[in-house]
């Protein structure tokens, strides 16, 4: 029952940030962001280079190749929810495996108590 009410919640969750994603994002201000902004009012804006992935597919929170720019920024979102989620769920899923892991080398406590108790006089 619990294990069934945690997928429930994992799964809304999900559902929630790939609608805010495909949906919100595609409101996102184009104004320049904050970093951005400082930059250009100290005047130190010409001095920045781009960096690795500013040619990537996904840069400046855009699918590349997609003309329509509401649907180019959802879609940007959509697949940093689904790459975010995915790895976390890696993550957990790793560290569930790990924990199984060292259980299964140790015995189960609750077994040596229970052999010890066994053998005490």
């Amino acid at each position: 029952m619990r294990s069934s009410n945690l997928r429930r919640f994992l799964l809304g969750g999900l559902l929630v940030a790939i609608a805010l994603a495909l949906v919100v994002s595609g409101f996102a201000s184009s104004a320049p962001d904050g970093l951005e902004k400082v930059a250009t009012d100290k005047g130190f804006l010409e001095t920045a280079r781009d960096h690795l992935f500013a040619d990537g597919p996904l840069a400046d929170y855009a699918v590349k190749g997609i003309d329509n720019e509401r649907l180019s920024t959802g879609l940007s979102g959509l697949i940093g929810v689904l790459v975010t989620f995915g790895i976390g769920w890696a993550l957990f899923a790793l560290v569930r495996k790990m924990r199984s892991g060292s259980e299964g080398d140790a015995g189960d406590p609750g077994a040596s108590k229970d052999a010890g108790s066994a053998r005490a006089p």
